[in-house]
């Protein structure tokens, strides 16, 4: 391996670990979601119901009960679980 090539591998390799530093800063400051936190899979549950609900208005009240739900869940203090 030659000098140059050593150098590269040195520079991509900093410039990895910086891009790294800056997202889990970005994820800090809620912007984004990177390493430490990560999206609920109710979330994703509740957008199918969603668009469920906008081609079957009558499987709307599925989604009502499980907004009504979690709105308890939230005033007992349970959480997001």
């Amino acid at each position: 391996m030659t000098l140059t090539s050593i150098a590269i591998v040195v520079t991509v390799a900093a410039g990895l670990y910086g891009l790294h530093r800056l997202l889990l800063w970005a994820e800090g400051r809620g912007w984004i979601y990177y390493r430490r936190q990560s999206s609920s899979r109710a979330s994703v549950g509740s957008a199918m119901l969603e668009v469920h609900a906008l081609m079957e208005p009558s499987k709307k009240h599925v989604l009502e009960v499980r907004e009504e739900d979690e709105a308890r869940r939230q005033e007992a203090g349970e959480g997001d679980t």
